[in-house]
């Protein structure tokens, strides 16, 4: 599975409506609205790159109020789930 992290500038008076139709989007797992430079962070997971250019200019950058996206595709993913799974390997509870 692939995760781009997508930094997504908006109208800001339409935060909360721009953020709803992105996090409708398939293959949209979760967004953010943030403090700083952009307005949203949306993480995309997809099977293969080339579903990212559907997504994210595709679909996401054509939403209304959508002014700029920055996206960012992620290497490997850490998580204090995964850390805490691999430390209870052969442990018994």
């Amino acid at each position: 599975m692939i995760t781009a992290i997508v930094l997504i500038k908006t109208s800001v008076d339409r935060i909360p409506e721009i953020a709803e139709s992105i996090a409708a989007l398939e293959n949209v797992s979760e967004v953010y609205s943030v403090t700083g430079t952009y307005d949203l962070i949306a993480l995309v997971r997809v099977a293969r790159h080339e579903n990212l250019a559907d997504i994210i200019p595709g679909r996401i950058s054509k939403i209304p109020g959508v002014e700029a996206t920055d996206t960012h595709v992620a290497f490997r993913t850490y998580s204090q789930h995964d850390l805490e799974a691999a430390f209870a390997i052969g442990l018994d509870a």
